[in-house]
């Protein structure tokens, strides 16, 4: 069924879909689609998380001491499956993928939030890690519905990296006699 959705979306370049038309390209019925999902939207985000864990995650996870490189596979991600995302971001399940995304991508921004920001505790590792995630999405979606195809994972990877580095913290000046 997520295949078969993911599938659909790309070939029709919407999320209205109806639900017959996903149960008859995944040959189930649609009782088996209810029984694991709320509803479409339900199978189309989860389709997406999917598509995200099968495809991306494993890249993202592996240990890169080159932050760039990982940028630039989470951007070939995205743009290789632009039709799909392009669809989920503006069609009726819009809001859900985008938390879906959070989500996913949450543990990822909290582990380089403790990296950069040594010291905090855990509700503003969390807080922090939301605000930046919630910020890179606007920056994604932006990127993925309104920019010119060929879509160029270089841009995006330049993007978040140049707004990350303004975002860094700046270390603290030595303490002591400043005189000029």
């Amino acid at each position: 069924m997520l295949a078969a959705a993911v599938r659909l979306v790309v070939e029709r370049e919407t999320t209205d879909i109806a639900v017959t038309d996903i149960t008859g390209a995944a040959d189930v019925s649609r009782k088996l689609l209810y029984l694991h999902f709320a509803d479409r939207n339900g199978l189309l985000v989860a389709a997406a998380a999917d598509l995200v864990e099968r495809e991306l995650l494993p890249q993202v996870d592996e240990p890169a001491d080159d932050l760039r490189a990982q940028v630039l596979v989470l951007a070939r991600h995205f743009a290789g499956h632009r039709a799909f995302y392009r669809a989920m971001l503006t069609g009726s399940c819009a809001f859900a993928m985008s938390r879906t995304l959070d989500d996913l991508f949450g543990s990822l921004n909290r582990i380089f939030v403790r990296e950069q920001y040594a010291g905090l505790d855990e509700p503003t590792v969390r807080d922090l890690a939301a605000f930046f995630i919630g910020g890179a999405s606007r920056l994604l979606s932006e990127w993925l519905v309104d920019d010119a195809d060929p879509l160029r994972p270089e841009d995006l990877a330049d993007r978040l990296l140049r707004v990350a580095s303004v975002l860094r913290p700046i270390s603290p000046e030595p303490q002591g006699d400043h005189r000029p």
